[in-house]
């Protein structure tokens, strides 16, 4: 086994604890599923979102999906003029087996984030 770290983003419509809930979990579910990880996996996850989504915390989705032994941490993005809005990222730490590839996920728009993975998408 071997400590690794994924990223992965998604877009979200609206600034409402359903949408923000609904993206983080859509989001959660691609990483763990593209990886074949199960929550013991984990070691820890940090969610940032842009600072226009306030209404809810990206944490609570991933509680909502089991991860509730987890420690899990919410930031604000940085406000870079331009930058693409409504994005929640997670960076997570996890053990996987040694040789396996990661698969860092961008979904929605998130995908023009990282250009060189639409591939993998």
């Amino acid at each position: 086994m071997r400590l690794r770290a994924l990223r992965g983003a998604i877009t979200v419509d609206r600034n409402d604890a359903d949408a923000i809930l609904e993206g983080t979990e859509e989001l959660m579910r691609s990483v763990l599923e593209r990886n074949e990880l199960e929550p013991d996996d984990l070691v820890s996850c940090i969610f940032t979102s842009t600072a226009d989504l306030d209404a809810e915390f990206p944490a609570v989705a991933a509680r909502r999906l089991g991860l509730d032994a987890v420690p899990l941490l919410c930031a604000t993005e940085i406000d870079v003029p331009g930058a693409l809005p409504r994005v929640i990222r997670v960076l997570l730490h996890c053990y996987s087996e040694d040789g396996a590839k990661p698969q860092h996920v961008y979904l929605r728009d998130a995908v023009s984030l990282r250009r060189d993975l639409e591939g993998a998408q």
